[in-house]
Protein backbone atom coordinates (compact mmCIF):
# COMPACT_ATOMS: atom_id res chain seq x y z
CA UNK A 1 0.00 0.00 0.00
CA UNK A 2 1.32 3.98 -0.85
CA UNK A 3 0.69 6.00 1.97
CA UNK A 4 2.25 8.69 -0.31
CA UNK A 5 -0.18 11.47 -1.53
CA UNK A 6 0.00 11.04 -5.01
CA UNK A 7 1.38 14.35 -7.21
CA UNK A 8 -2.64 15.16 -7.82
CA UNK A 9 -3.36 14.79 -3.99
CA UNK A 10 0.14 17.27 -3.39
CA UNK A 11 -1.36 19.88 -6.23
CA UNK A 12 -4.50 20.01 -4.55
CA UNK A 13 -3.26 20.57 -1.10
CA UNK A 14 -1.17 23.04 -2.26
CA UNK A 15 -3.46 24.81 -3.90
CA UNK A 16 -5.99 24.89 -1.66
CA UNK A 17 -3.72 26.39 0.96
CA UNK A 18 -2.85 28.95 -1.12
CA UNK A 19 -6.16 29.64 -1.91
CA UNK A 20 -7.54 29.40 1.53
CA UNK A 21 -4.87 31.66 3.17
CA UNK A 22 -5.55 34.47 0.78
CA UNK A 23 -9.44 34.30 0.27
CA UNK A 24 -10.73 32.48 3.46
CA UNK A 25 -8.56 32.71 6.15
CA UNK A 26 -9.36 36.83 6.49
CA UNK A 27 -12.94 36.58 6.53
CA UNK A 28 -13.51 33.69 9.06
CA UNK A 29 -14.51 35.05 12.37
CA UNK A 30 -17.03 37.97 10.18
CA UNK A 31 -18.36 34.92 8.23
CA UNK A 32 -18.76 32.87 11.45
CA UNK A 33 -20.23 36.12 13.90
CA UNK A 34 -22.78 37.12 11.03
CA UNK A 35 -23.77 33.85 9.77
CA UNK A 36 -22.86 34.86 6.04
CA UNK A 37 -22.77 31.91 3.90
CA UNK A 38 -20.54 33.28 1.23
CA UNK A 39 -21.42 32.85 -2.32
CA UNK A 40 -18.89 33.95 -4.85
CA UNK A 41 -16.45 32.03 -2.29
CA UNK A 42 -17.82 28.88 -3.86
CA UNK A 43 -18.39 30.28 -7.32
CA UNK A 44 -14.14 30.62 -7.02
CA UNK A 45 -13.80 26.99 -6.08
CA UNK A 46 -16.22 26.36 -9.10
CA UNK A 47 -13.69 27.83 -11.29
CA UNK A 48 -11.08 26.15 -9.98
CA UNK A 49 -12.87 22.81 -10.51
CA UNK A 50 -13.32 21.66 -6.23
CA UNK A 51 -17.10 21.96 -6.95
CA UNK A 52 -17.64 18.58 -9.29
CA UNK A 53 -14.50 17.02 -7.63
CA UNK A 54 -16.14 13.69 -8.37
CA UNK A 55 -17.87 14.67 -11.64
CA UNK A 56 -16.15 13.09 -15.18
CA UNK A 57 -14.61 15.91 -17.07
CA UNK A 58 -17.66 15.15 -19.89
CA UNK A 59 -19.94 16.62 -17.42
CA UNK A 60 -17.77 19.67 -16.70
CA UNK A 61 -16.20 18.16 -13.64
CA UNK A 62 -12.74 17.47 -12.55
CA UNK A 63 -13.10 13.66 -12.89
CA UNK A 64 -11.08 12.75 -9.82
CA UNK A 65 -11.54 10.03 -7.27
CA UNK A 66 -11.80 10.05 -3.30
CA UNK A 67 -8.59 9.82 -2.25
CA UNK A 68 -8.60 13.45 -4.01
CA UNK A 69 -11.42 14.14 -2.61
CA UNK A 70 -10.67 13.56 0.62
CA UNK A 71 -7.92 15.96 0.33
CA UNK A 72 -9.91 18.50 -0.80
CA UNK A 73 -12.74 18.56 2.17
CA UNK A 74 -9.49 18.32 4.15
CA UNK A 75 -7.43 21.07 3.43
CA UNK A 76 -10.54 23.62 3.10
CA UNK A 77 -11.40 22.08 6.67
CA UNK A 78 -8.24 22.93 8.16
CA UNK A 79 -8.93 26.38 7.60
CA UNK A 80 -12.64 26.68 7.94
CA UNK A 81 -14.64 23.61 8.58
CA UNK A 82 -17.81 25.33 7.52
CA UNK A 83 -16.50 25.90 4.10
CA UNK A 84 -15.50 22.21 4.12
CA UNK A 85 -19.07 21.26 5.16
CA UNK A 86 -20.54 22.91 2.02
CA UNK A 87 -18.34 21.83 -0.44
CA UNK A 88 -18.61 18.60 0.83
CA UNK A 89 -22.54 18.79 0.73
CA UNK A 90 -22.58 20.18 -2.61
CA UNK A 91 -20.54 17.38 -3.98
CA UNK A 92 -21.54 14.12 -2.37
CA UNK A 93 -24.77 14.66 -1.86
CA UNK A 94 -26.70 16.96 -4.25
CA UNK A 95 -24.33 16.56 -7.14
CA UNK A 96 -23.13 12.60 -6.77
CA UNK A 97 -27.41 12.15 -6.56
CA UNK A 98 -27.64 13.23 -9.77
CA UNK A 99 -24.24 11.79 -11.22
CA UNK A 100 -25.49 8.04 -9.77
CA UNK A 101 -29.21 7.90 -10.42
CA UNK A 102 -29.44 10.36 -13.14
CA UNK A 103 -30.65 9.78 -16.88
CA UNK A 104 -28.24 10.91 -19.21
CA UNK A 105 -30.68 13.83 -19.98
CA UNK A 106 -30.62 14.99 -16.32
CA UNK A 107 -27.04 14.78 -16.07
CA UNK A 108 -26.64 17.23 -18.88
CA UNK A 109 -28.74 19.40 -17.75
CA UNK A 110 -27.48 19.60 -14.25
CA UNK A 111 -24.20 18.89 -13.58
CA UNK A 112 -21.92 21.13 -15.92
CA UNK A 113 -24.18 23.96 -13.18
CA UNK A 114 -23.21 22.57 -10.35
CA UNK A 115 -19.55 21.02 -11.07
CA UNK A 116 -18.50 24.87 -11.86
CA UNK A 117 -20.78 26.26 -9.51
CA UNK A 118 -23.36 28.14 -11.30
CA UNK A 119 -25.41 25.99 -9.58
CA UNK A 120 -25.07 25.84 -5.91
CA UNK A 121 -26.75 22.12 -4.77
CA UNK A 122 -29.27 21.07 -1.84
CA UNK A 123 -30.09 17.90 0.02
CA UNK A 124 -33.02 16.74 1.46
CA UNK A 125 -34.87 14.13 3.17
CA UNK A 126 -34.55 15.42 7.24
CA UNK A 127 -37.79 16.38 8.10
CA UNK A 128 -38.70 17.95 11.64
CA UNK A 129 -40.39 15.01 13.53
CA UNK A 130 -38.83 12.20 11.65
CA UNK A 131 -35.32 12.69 12.03
CA UNK A 132 -33.21 9.55 11.28
CA UNK A 133 -36.99 7.75 10.39
CA UNK A 134 -36.96 8.71 7.03
CA UNK A 135 -39.56 6.17 6.21
CA UNK A 136 -42.24 8.34 8.73
CA UNK A 137 -41.14 11.52 6.49
CA UNK A 138 -44.99 13.73 5.91
CA UNK A 139 -43.62 15.67 2.80
CA UNK A 140 -45.90 14.29 -0.15
CA UNK A 141 -45.76 13.36 -3.68
CA UNK A 142 -49.11 12.42 -5.35
CA UNK A 143 -48.94 11.71 -9.33
CA UNK A 144 -51.11 14.67 -11.83
CA UNK A 145 -50.57 13.69 -15.15
CA UNK A 146 -47.44 13.99 -16.42
CA UNK A 147 -46.47 16.02 -12.90
CA UNK A 148 -46.50 15.69 -9.29
CA UNK A 149 -48.20 17.65 -6.84
CA UNK A 150 -46.02 18.17 -3.67
CA UNK A 151 -46.42 19.33 -0.49
CA UNK A 152 -44.32 19.23 3.08
CA UNK A 153 -41.20 20.49 4.43
CA UNK A 154 -37.61 19.46 5.17
CA UNK A 155 -35.23 21.02 7.86
CA UNK A 156 -31.27 21.30 8.83
CA UNK A 157 -31.01 21.68 4.65
CA UNK A 158 -27.59 22.94 3.64
CA UNK A 159 -27.82 25.55 1.20
CA UNK A 160 -31.81 26.39 1.63
CA UNK A 161 -32.25 29.37 0.52
CA UNK A 162 -29.25 29.97 -1.73
CA UNK A 163 -29.40 26.77 -3.62
CA UNK A 164 -30.54 26.62 -7.28
CA UNK A 165 -31.19 23.20 -7.43
CA UNK A 166 -32.27 20.52 -4.70
CA UNK A 167 -32.78 16.81 -4.85
CA UNK A 168 -35.20 16.29 -2.53
CA UNK A 169 -36.74 12.69 -1.24
CA UNK A 170 -40.33 12.58 -0.74
CA UNK A 171 -43.15 9.86 -0.42
CA UNK A 172 -44.87 8.45 -2.77
CA UNK A 173 -46.32 5.50 -1.08
CA UNK A 174 -47.04 4.49 2.42
CA UNK A 175 -45.19 5.32 5.82
CA UNK A 176 -42.61 3.29 6.90
CA UNK A 177 -42.25 1.46 3.23
CA UNK A 178 -38.85 1.83 1.95
CA UNK A 179 -40.24 1.49 -1.55
CA UNK A 180 -42.43 4.35 -0.72
CA UNK A 181 -40.19 7.31 -1.43
CA UNK A 182 -38.85 8.88 -4.88
CA UNK A 183 -36.37 11.46 -5.73
CA UNK A 184 -36.72 14.58 -7.34
CA UNK A 185 -34.66 17.36 -8.43
CA UNK A 186 -36.17 21.02 -7.39
CA UNK A 187 -35.16 24.00 -9.00
CA UNK A 188 -35.27 27.62 -7.68
CA UNK A 189 -38.47 29.41 -8.82
CA UNK A 190 -40.93 26.39 -8.95
CA UNK A 191 -44.21 27.98 -7.97
CA UNK A 192 -45.00 26.75 -4.08
CA UNK A 193 -40.79 25.85 -3.89
CA UNK A 194 -39.51 28.18 -1.26
CA UNK A 195 -37.36 28.42 1.81
CA UNK A 196 -37.71 29.30 5.66
CA UNK A 197 -36.41 29.44 8.65
CA UNK A 198 -32.84 30.00 9.01
CA UNK A 199 -31.15 27.76 11.89
CA UNK A 200 -29.09 29.53 14.13
CA UNK A 201 -26.30 27.17 15.01
CA UNK A 202 -23.50 27.03 17.66
CA UNK A 203 -20.82 25.76 14.84
CA UNK A 204 -20.60 26.11 11.00
CA UNK A 205 -22.10 29.28 10.84
CA UNK A 206 -21.08 30.14 7.75
CA UNK A 207 -22.66 26.98 5.78
CA UNK A 208 -26.36 27.62 5.61
CA UNK A 209 -28.31 25.67 7.13
CA UNK A 210 -32.59 26.11 6.49
CA UNK A 211 -35.88 24.41 5.92
CA UNK A 212 -37.24 23.64 2.12
CA UNK A 213 -40.70 24.30 2.30
CA UNK A 214 -43.30 22.81 -0.39
CA UNK A 215 -46.58 24.32 -1.14
CA UNK A 216 -48.77 22.66 -4.07
CA UNK A 217 -45.28 22.42 -5.91
CA UNK A 218 -46.38 21.14 -9.16
CA UNK A 219 -42.98 19.40 -10.66
CA UNK A 220 -42.71 17.62 -13.83
CA UNK A 221 -42.07 13.81 -14.02
CA UNK A 222 -39.01 14.40 -16.00
CA UNK A 223 -37.26 15.56 -12.70
CA UNK A 224 -37.81 12.13 -11.02
CA UNK A 225 -34.43 10.54 -10.54
CA UNK A 226 -34.49 6.91 -11.18
CA UNK A 227 -37.56 4.87 -10.46
CA UNK A 228 -41.10 5.74 -8.32
CA UNK A 229 -40.15 4.12 -4.98
CA UNK A 230 -36.44 3.65 -5.45
CA UNK A 231 -35.61 7.41 -3.47
CA UNK A 232 -35.06 5.46 -0.19
CA UNK A 233 -32.59 3.14 -1.24
CA UNK A 234 -30.89 5.92 -3.79
CA UNK A 235 -30.56 8.00 -0.41
CA UNK A 236 -28.66 5.01 1.41
CA UNK A 237 -26.33 4.18 -1.36
CA UNK A 238 -25.47 8.45 -1.24
CA UNK A 239 -24.81 8.36 2.08
CA UNK A 240 -22.46 6.23 1.86
CA UNK A 241 -20.17 8.42 0.21
CA UNK A 242 -21.37 11.60 2.43
CA UNK A 243 -20.06 9.50 5.31
CA UNK A 244 -16.56 9.85 3.71
CA UNK A 245 -17.27 13.53 3.28
CA UNK A 246 -18.25 13.89 6.83
CA UNK A 247 -15.00 11.69 8.06
CA UNK A 248 -13.08 14.08 5.90
CA UNK A 249 -14.45 17.34 7.17
CA UNK A 250 -13.55 15.66 10.53
CA UNK A 251 -10.18 14.89 9.53
CA UNK A 252 -9.52 18.92 8.55
CA UNK A 253 -10.81 20.07 11.82
CA UNK A 254 -8.75 17.67 13.89
CA UNK A 255 -5.78 18.49 11.96
CA UNK A 256 -6.36 22.33 12.25
CA UNK A 257 -6.50 22.07 16.02
CA UNK A 258 -3.45 20.01 16.54
CA UNK A 259 -1.67 22.08 14.45
CA UNK A 260 -2.84 25.15 16.11
CA UNK A 261 -2.25 23.54 19.59
CA UNK A 262 1.36 22.48 18.52
CA UNK A 263 2.02 25.66 17.93
CA UNK A 264 0.89 27.47 20.48
CA UNK A 265 2.55 24.76 23.04
CA UNK A 266 5.76 25.19 21.38
CA UNK A 267 5.45 29.36 22.03
CA UNK A 268 3.86 29.44 25.48
CA UNK A 269 6.29 29.57 27.86
CA UNK A 270 5.84 28.55 31.70
CA UNK A 271 8.68 28.58 34.61
CA UNK A 272 11.08 29.18 32.33
CA UNK A 273 10.28 26.44 29.36
CA UNK A 274 7.90 25.61 26.64
CA UNK A 275 4.71 23.98 28.08
CA UNK A 276 5.58 21.74 25.31
CA UNK A 277 8.15 19.85 27.42
CA UNK A 278 6.30 18.98 29.76
CA UNK A 279 4.72 15.34 30.06
CA UNK A 280 1.10 16.33 30.38
CA UNK A 281 1.49 18.48 27.29
CA UNK A 282 3.51 16.53 25.24
CA UNK A 283 1.08 13.41 26.00
CA UNK A 284 -1.83 15.13 24.90
CA UNK A 285 -0.07 15.97 21.32
CA UNK A 286 1.17 12.22 21.11
CA UNK A 287 -2.58 11.02 21.94
CA UNK A 288 -3.99 13.82 19.20
CA UNK A 289 -1.13 12.79 16.57
CA UNK A 290 -2.13 8.99 16.93
CA UNK A 291 -6.08 9.46 16.67
CA UNK A 292 -5.17 11.60 13.65
CA UNK A 293 -3.65 9.06 11.89
CA UNK A 294 -5.72 6.30 12.70
CA UNK A 295 -8.68 8.63 11.57
CA UNK A 296 -7.01 8.94 8.18
CA UNK A 297 -6.06 5.62 7.40
CA UNK A 298 -9.79 4.60 7.90
CA UNK A 299 -11.05 7.26 5.94
CA UNK A 300 -8.39 6.23 2.97
CA UNK A 301 -9.58 2.73 3.01
CA UNK A 302 -13.19 3.64 2.57
CA UNK A 303 -11.64 6.22 -0.19
CA UNK A 304 -10.31 2.91 -2.06
CA UNK A 305 -13.02 0.91 -1.97
CA UNK A 306 -15.16 3.16 -3.15
CA UNK A 307 -13.10 4.04 -6.14
CA UNK A 308 -12.86 0.37 -6.94
CA UNK A 309 -16.71 -0.07 -6.77
CA UNK A 310 -16.54 -2.30 -4.00
CA UNK A 311 -18.93 -1.86 -0.93
CA UNK A 312 -18.30 0.60 1.19
CA UNK A 313 -21.15 0.99 3.93
CA UNK A 314 -18.66 -0.85 6.46
CA UNK A 315 -15.92 0.73 6.12
CA UNK A 316 -17.40 4.44 5.52
CA UNK A 317 -19.34 4.04 8.75
CA UNK A 318 -16.07 3.06 10.78
CA UNK A 319 -14.22 5.81 9.17
CA UNK A 320 -17.15 8.75 9.89
CA UNK A 321 -17.68 7.62 13.29
CA UNK A 322 -14.11 7.38 14.78
CA UNK A 323 -13.24 10.51 12.85
CA UNK A 324 -16.08 12.32 13.97
CA UNK A 325 -15.19 11.38 17.60
CA UNK A 326 -11.67 12.05 16.91
CA UNK A 327 -12.14 15.81 16.19
CA UNK A 328 -14.21 16.43 18.96
CA UNK A 329 -11.73 14.77 21.41
CA UNK A 330 -8.81 16.63 19.62
CA UNK A 331 -10.70 20.03 19.53
CA UNK A 332 -11.50 19.40 22.91
CA UNK A 333 -7.83 18.78 23.83
CA UNK A 334 -6.35 21.67 21.57
CA UNK A 335 -9.14 24.41 24.04
CA UNK A 336 -7.43 22.75 26.80
CA UNK A 337 -3.51 22.92 25.85
CA UNK A 338 -4.37 26.60 24.74
CA UNK A 339 -5.79 27.11 28.58
CA UNK A 340 -7.92 30.14 28.72
CA UNK A 341 -7.13 31.21 25.48
CA UNK A 342 -8.58 27.96 23.86
CA UNK A 343 -12.29 29.72 25.43
CA UNK A 344 -11.47 33.14 23.28
CA UNK A 345 -11.93 33.94 19.96
CA UNK A 346 -8.49 35.28 19.76
CA UNK A 347 -7.17 31.56 18.93
CA UNK A 348 -8.93 28.93 16.34
CA UNK A 349 -8.77 26.37 18.22
CA UNK A 350 -12.40 28.05 20.38
CA UNK A 351 -14.54 27.89 16.80
CA UNK A 352 -12.85 24.30 16.00
CA UNK A 353 -14.45 22.81 19.13
CA UNK A 354 -17.59 24.76 17.96
CA UNK A 355 -17.87 23.19 14.94
CA UNK A 356 -16.35 19.55 15.69
CA UNK A 357 -19.83 18.73 17.25
CA UNK A 358 -21.70 18.54 13.74
CA UNK A 359 -19.78 16.16 12.79
CA UNK A 360 -20.96 13.48 15.38
CA UNK A 361 -24.59 14.26 13.98
CA UNK A 362 -24.49 14.77 10.29
CA UNK A 363 -24.79 12.82 8.04
CA UNK A 364 -26.42 10.32 10.97
CA UNK A 365 -25.36 10.35 14.72
CA UNK A 366 -22.62 8.06 16.00
CA UNK A 367 -25.20 5.73 17.55
CA UNK A 368 -26.50 5.49 14.02
CA UNK A 369 -22.72 4.59 12.75
CA UNK A 370 -22.49 1.92 15.26
CA UNK A 371 -25.82 0.80 14.48
CA UNK A 372 -24.50 0.34 10.74
CA UNK A 373 -21.55 -0.87 11.80
CA UNK A 374 -22.73 -3.77 13.76
CA UNK A 375 -25.38 -4.90 11.60
CA UNK A 376 -22.91 -5.53 9.05
CA UNK A 377 -20.52 -6.90 11.30
CA UNK A 378 -22.82 -9.13 12.18
CA UNK A 379 -23.88 -10.59 9.00
CA UNK A 380 -20.46 -11.55 8.19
Amino acid sequence: MNFEYNETQKMIADSIKDFAEQHIRPNIMEWDEKQHFPVDLFKQLGEMGYMGVLVPEAYGGSGLGYHEYITVIEEISKVDPSIGLSVAAHNSLCTNHILTFGNEEQKKKWLPKLATAEFIGAWGLTEHNTGSDAGGMNTTAVKDGDHWIVNGAKNFITHAKSGDVAVVIVRTGEKGDSRGMTAFVFEKGMEGFTSGKKEDKLGMRASETAELIFDNCRIPDANRLGEVGDGFIQAMKVLDGGRISIGALSLGIAKGAYEAALKYSKERYQFGQPISSFQGIAFKLADMATEIEASELLLHKAAYLKNTNQKVTLAGAMGKMYSSEVCVKVSNEAVQIHGGYGYTKDYPVEKFYRDSKLCTIGEGTTEIQKLVISRNILKE
